[in-house]
């Protein structure tokens, strides 16, 4: 079988893998997360925040598509399986059953500060590795932040 060579020193190549593949895992939880909450909201809300999270979960899925596909350039093969994506993941979730609106967007708002927070450590790693990698993970945090502001705007009180 033939193996993809990296153009990037091992060393380099190594630390980027590492970050590509938390990403890897980050986005395609963020994604079911996001589906989770989809299906299973419930409140005065409901349209507006349910139509708001299949753009989360857009994002999520195309910036996963991404990842995965640096990953294989730089001759790392991604892993998405779902007892990978099970045994890895860390954001915050939904509870299971009907979630009220509030709670929806709560738990969206922590898991996405959640993702940038970690999508921003890995900026700094890869900055001498692989800059190109370090590019995507910032134009992914951009969305993923956009995304929050847009989630957390929606639970500010009528003081």
């Amino acid at each position: 079988m033939t193996v993809v060579k990296s153009t990037i020193p091992e060393a380099a190549r190594q630390v980027t893998g590492e970050a590509l593949q938390s990403t890897l895992v980050d986005l395609l939880g963020l994604s079911l997360i996001g589906k989770q909450a989809h299906w299973n909201i419930v409140g005065p809300r409901f349209r507006s925040i349910h139509l708001q999270l299949d753009e989360v979960v857009a994002s999520a899925r195309e910036f996963a598509d991404t990842v995965a596909e640096r990953s294989s350039a730089l001759g790392l093969p991604p892993d998405g399986r779902p007892e990978t994506i099970a045994s890895a993941f860390t954001l915050p979730s939904p509870k299971d059953g009907w979630i009220r609106d509030d709670d929806v967007v709560q738990v969206i708002v922590e898991a996405l500060e959640a993702a940038i927070a970690r999508l921003r450590e890995r900026i700094d790693a890869t900055e001498k590795p692989d800059p190109v990698t370090q590019d995507l993970l910032i134009t992914i945090t951009a969305e993923l932040e956009k995304q929050r502001w847009m989630f957390a705007a929606e639970n500010v009180s009528r003081d």
